[in-house]
C-alpha cells in the first residue's frame, strides 16, 4: 500500500536555504512500518511506501538503484528499488536484523543479529547466506573497516565490540567498553573507529592500528537531563574534521572535532534522535527523531536547524542519495 502526503505536510516554516545539490533522504520509520521519502531541495515529503515489520536499518546498493531495508520483526533484508519503493526481493537475514552494513566492494551485507548472537553475512549477487559468526549477546552496531580487513560487531549485552578478521572470519579480539555500545563508525581514512556506548554515556574512540581505546568522550547537551544523553549513531563529515553524533533521549546530537576529541557545540534537534546522514558535501547533516516523528536538517556550519520535515510514525534510520 502506498500514501502520498498533502502539500500542507511538505514544506517547513524553518527552511531557509536552498541545498547547494538536491538530494533525497530515505527514512525507516520503525513504528509505522514504513520509509519516507525526502527530496532535500524542497523539504517536501515526495513518497510514502509500506515495507516489512519494525524496519530500521537502511541502506543504498553502490549502484543506487536499491535500498536495503533491515525489516527486523520478519528476520529478513528487503531489497527495493529506490525510484519506485517496488519490492524486488526478500533476503533472509538471521534472526531479527537491526543494523547492517555493506562491504567495500558492494559484494556482501553484513548483518547484526539481535536474538542470535551473531553477525550474517549475506551474498548480494546470491540473495542468500554465504556465513555467519558467532559473537557476544545483543549485537547491534555493526562496520567493516575502509580496507575490507575488519568486521567489527558491538555486543550490548556483554559490554564489548568483537574485531572479526574478514580473511579468516575469525574473532582476533573481544573488545571491553563501556555498557551497551549501540553504534561503530570508522574515521573516513579508516585510521581510527569510534564506539558509541549509550548506557555508559559515552563514544570511545580506538586506534585501528593497535587496537586500542585511545580516548573517551563524553556529553553535556545543556538543559538535558543527564540519564537522558544516550550516544547512539555516529556520522563523519567527508573530509574526517568533524564527527555528528546523535544523543538519543537528550533530544540533540553533538559536534566534535576529530583531531582533538572535543565537543565544539551541540543542536537540538527533536525527539530522540536516532540516527543521520550528512550530505556529501558536508554541510548538512540529516537527523531521524524517533519520538517526534519528524525529521532535522541541520546546517552543520553553524549548527542550527534548517528544516523540520515530518516522517513516518519512529523514524529510525536514514541514507541518502543524489
Amino acid at each position: 500500500m502506498r500514501c502520498r502526503p498533502t502539500l500542507a505536510a511538505t514544506l517547513s516554516a524553518l527552511w531557509l536555504a536552498a541545498p547547494a545539490a538536491a538530494q533525497t533522504a530515505y527514512v525507516s520509520n520503525e513504528r509505522g512500518n514504513t520509509v519516507s521519502v525526502i527530496d532535500l531541495a524542497s523539504g517536501a515529503v515526495v513518497d510514502t511506501f509500506a515495507v516489512g515489520q519494525r524496519p530500521r536499518g537502511i541502506l543504498l546498493s553502490k549502484d543506487g538503484k536499491h535500498l536495503y531495508i533491515c525489516a527486523s520483526i520478519d528476520n529478513a533484508v528487503e531489497v527495493r528499488d529506490a525510484q519506485t519503493g517496488a519490492l524486488v526481493a526478500v533476503m533472509p537475514a538471521g534472526n531479527d536484523p537491526e543494523q547492517f552494513f555493506l562491504s567495500p566492494d558492494g559484494r556482501f551485507l553484513f548483518v547484526s543479529n539481535e536474538d542470535d548472537a551473531a553477525a550474517t553475512a549475506i551474498d548480494l549477487e546470491a540473495r542468500k547466506v554465504a556465513w555467519q559468526v558467532e559473537v557476544g549477546e545483543e549485537p547491534e552496531g555493526i562496520a567493516v573497516s575502509p580496507d575490507g580487513k575488519w568486521l567489527l560487531v558491538a555486543s550490548e549485552e556483554d559490554n564489548s565490540v568483537s574485531w572479526i578478521d574478514l580473511a579468516t572470519r575469525q574473532t582476533i579480539v573481544e573488545m571491553e567498553t563501556d555498557p551497551r555500545p549501540r553504534h561503530i563508525e570508522f574515521t573516513p581514512d579508516g585510521r581510527q573507529v569510534w564506539i558509541a556506548a549509550e548506557i555508559g554515556q559515552t563514544v570511545h574512540v580506538v586506534d585501528v592500528a593497535s587496537r586500542e581505546i585511545t580516548r573517551t568522550i563524553a556529553f553535556a547537551p545543556p538543559g538535558a537531563m543527564g540519564y537522558k544523553v544516550l550516544p547512539c549513531g555516529i556520522r563523519f563529515t567527508p573530509d574526517g574534521k568533524t564527527a555528528v553524533i546523535a544523543l538519543g533521549r537528550a533530544d540533540a546530537i553533538a559536534l566534535v572535532d576529530v583531531e582533538s576529541g572535543q565537543v565544539t557545540g551541540y543542536v537540538t534537534t527533536g525527539g530522540r534522535p536516532w540516527h543521520l546522514a550528512i550530505t556529501d558535501d558536508g554541510s548538512r547533516a540529516v537527523v531521524a527523531n524517533g519520538t517526534s516523528d519528524d525529521v532535522a536538517v541541520v546546517d552543520l556550519a553553524t549548527g542550527k536547524v534548517t528544516a523540520r520535515i515530518p516522517a513516518g510514525a519512529g523514524p529510525w534510520g536514514v541514507v541518502l542519495a543524489e
